[in-house]
This record gives structure tokens, C-alpha cells and sequence, in this order.
């Protein structure tokens, strides 16, 4: 039976590149993803295609128990969950106060904060009863500080971040490594940079930025960052990194 690495958020971006780099690694790749069939199946397709063993399902993670179910029908159906990654975006876009309404808000907070609650509620048990696991939460520049507009984003970022110092300072002597991963700037990722700008303007950006430019964040590299926490001694782990573009990044404020 091969140990389970469960991706919560898999898109075309860090959650599916990630997913397919551990899949490589001998791992089953269970992907979740909140719509977008065809997208999940291509995804899982490709794993298989490589070699790897995968399963994609659909999981709107704001749902009553569903991140719970996932998690137990995972254990019971293919396997031990090794490693999980909580890649959710928690992202409303630019608003003022004033435009920013309670439900909002508190989507923003139930992406960023309360879905690794409840995901932390429902594997760290097992992992603890093993005597080993690892949680990887990809996070943002808001978990480091608000900018005008992201009063949701930086909350739940802000919250997400003291959630993982939490979870790490209970779970670490257990054999659970928590690392919080700061995605400090803008990935090439069409399942979220692409939709939030549209198509023509991730393109623009990609010929101007990305590629030999350095200033996009290339998700396969990114994959073997999360990789390389997965695999360090329990000696050696590290809690929190930053990973940036190597060009300036003054263009990219959130």
C-alpha cells in the first residue's frame, strides 16, 4: 500500500504540480479540487501517464464536513495519509471596507483559517497515533502584512499563519511537521493568477515576466520546495519559508 500524499486545492498551479512531483516519488496522489471535472481528470491522467498512481475528487471545502469525509474515506479506501498539503486560496480580490460585506468576510476566513481547522481536527489524530505526518500550507504575503483592499485576505492569511505556529508548537514533539510556505509574489498559475487578471493579461504577463525573466514562480519548482520539506529529518525541520521570483517584484502589491 503506498503512503498517501492528499492535495486539498489542486489546480493547474502549485496544488496539481505538487501532487504530480510526489506522485513521482512513489506516493498515490489523492487531488481534491472545488470544480472542474475535466480539469481534475486531465490532472490525474497525466499523473497515471508518468507512472504514478492518483484519484481526483470534487470537494467544496466550505461544506459541513466535507473536508472530514474526505479524510476518512482516504484512510479507509486507499490508504494512509503520509502527507497533505492545504493549498486553498483565500482571495476575495481588491475591496474597500466599505464594500466589503460580512459574508465576504467570512469566506475569506472559512477558506484561510477554519478549512485547516477542520482538516488539522481530522489528521492529526492519525498521524499522531503513527507517530509521523506532514502538513504543508501554502500561504501568501498577506499572512505577513495587510496592504489596502485585503482586509478579508490578510485576516484569514494572518490567521492561517498563528493556526500553523499552533498546530507546530503541539504537534511537532508527536513526529508532525507543519510548514508554513509563503508564496511571496505571483505564480504562474492559470487556475488563479489567469482567472483573476484574464487571459490576455496573464498572457502579456507571462512574456514579460515569466520564463527567462524571473519574475513568475514556476509551480514545478515550487513542487520540489514541498518536496524537500517532506523529506527533511525531524532534526533539521523548518516551520515557516518564503519562496519569491527572483526579479523585482514591486509590481505585485498582494
Amino acid at each position: 500500500m503506498k503512503p498517501v500524499c492528499l492535495v486539498i486545492g489542486a489546480g493547474a498551479g502549485i496544488g496539481g504540480n505538487v501532487a504530480r512531483r510526489f506522485a513521482q516519488e512513489g506516493y498515490h496522489a489523492c487531488l481534491c479540487r472545488r470544480s472542474d471535472l475535466d480539469g481534475l481528470n486531465k490532472m490525474v491522467n497525466a499523473i497515471k501517464n508518468d507512472g504514478g498512481s492518483a484519484t481526483g475528487f470534487l470537494l467544496n471545502a466550505v461544506e459541513p464536513n466535507s473536508i472530514e469525509e474526505r479524510v476518512a474515506a482516504t484512510e479507509a479506501d486507499i490508504g494512509p495519509i503520509e502527507v497533505v498539503v492545504y493549498n486553498l486560496g483565500a482571495q476575495i480580490g481588491d475591496r474597500a471596507l466599505k464594500d466589503t460585506s460580512l459574508k465576504a468576510f467570512e469566506t475569506g476566513w472559512r477558506l484561510g483559517t477554519f478549512g485547516l481547522f477542520r482538516l488539522a481536527s481530522a489528521v492529526c489524530p492519525l498521524m499522531e497515533a503513527r507517530g509521523k505526518g506532514t502538513i504543508l500550507v501554502t500561504s501568501a504575503t498577506a499572512a505577513m502584512r495587510g496592504n489596502g483592499g485585503q482586509h478579508s485576505h490578510a485576516a484569514a492569511m494572518g490567521g492561517r499563519r498563528m493556526l500553523c505556529q499552533t498546530l507546530n508548537a503541539e504537534f511537532a514533539s508527536k513526529g508532525i511537521h507543519v510548514a508554513h510556505i509563503v508564496i511571496d509574489g505571483a505564480v504562474d498559475a492559470p487556475d488563479t493568477l489567469g482567472k483573476m487578471l484574464g487571459p490576455e493579461r496573464f498572457q502579456q504577463l507571462r512574456e514579460t515576466r515569466g520564463n527567462e525573466h524571473d519574475g513568475l514562480m514556476l509551480p514545478t519548482q515550487i513542487a520540489e520546495t514541498y518536496l524537500h520539506l517532506a523529506r527533511q529529518h525531524r532534526s533539521t525541520w523548518t516551520f515557516e519559508i518564503d519562496l519569491r521570483a527572483f526579479s523585482d517584484r514591486a509590481w505585485w502589491n498582494h
